[in-house]
């Protein structure tokens, strides 16, 4: 997602909804807001956690941010009515059977005028992973459907939330998938998969132009993701 679209700063509340890894809750708590990672995997929050002690103790943390860890549901969080400026739900709608009541969570939680960014994985990419490998999207915990952005507007809209702009991302990531899948996608000493993954591991901590520029290009056709900006009225 992109912080340029989705202000944070000190002094916002932002909850990273199904943070997982913990990745956007790291870079809204180096921008100095206050941060609340949500997931309902506890190994995952305890390995969050400790990212964001150590984040402090090498001075990344702004004076006055603060980043904590709870656990629960996206279908009942325990968080009172507008609770927060921010909302990030990072490929998160995908994998819950009822969306439109995590949809409703997000809303209830969200102060009025408050913004979310809102990422599933885009059309044509996942669908190709479907057929490529059902152990895909079978997996317990796995994807439960495939979004197109209107669906994904029109039920947000449904909710109440106001749609704003969006973009894909992640175009280097939808060749990973598909190889994945074609040589089975839990088959990570495959050399191919293995030489793909090394490339985007290089890509992730060198970015060099060259990537910057094919993902540029990539992304519009074949992002990996599609993120939606919303807004509560």
């Amino acid at each position: 997602m992109d912080f340029a679209r989705l202000p944070v700063g000190p002094g916002v509340r932002v909850l990273d909804l199904g943070c997982g890894g913990g990745r956007h809750a790291f870079e809204a708590l180096r921008r100095g807001a206050d941060v609340i990672a949500f997931d309902m995997d506890q190994t995952e929050l305890d390995s969050v956690a400790a990212m964001f002690v150590a984040m402090d103790k090498a001075g990344e943390v702004p004076q006055g941010a603060t980043g904590e860890t709870v656990q629960g549901t996206a279908l009942d969080m325990p968080f009172e009515d507008g609770s927060f400026d921010r909302v990030i739900a990072a490929e998160v709608l995908e994998h819950i059977p009822d969306d439109m009541a995590a949809m409703g969570e997000l809303f209830r939680v969200l102060k009025p005028g408050g913004r979310a960014a809102i990422t599933v994985p885009s059309f044509l990419p996942e669908r190709v992973c479907w057929a490529l490998d059902e152990d895909y999207h079978t997996a317990p915990g796995g994807h439960v459907r495939i979004y197109t952005l209107a669906e994904l507007s029109a039920k947000l809209k449904s909710i109440g939330f106001e749609i704003g702009p969006h973009h894909h991302a992640h175009g280097l990531h939808a060749p990973y998938w598909w190889i994945k899948c074609a040589v089975g996608v839990n088959n990570d000493d495959h050399p191919l998969a293995k030489a793909y993954h090394e490339l985007l591991v290089w890509d992730i901590m060198k970015r060099p132009a060259a990537t910057r520029i094919a993902e540029a290009l990539l992304n519009p056709i074949i992002g990996k993701s599609v993120v939606l900006y919303v807004r509560k009225p």
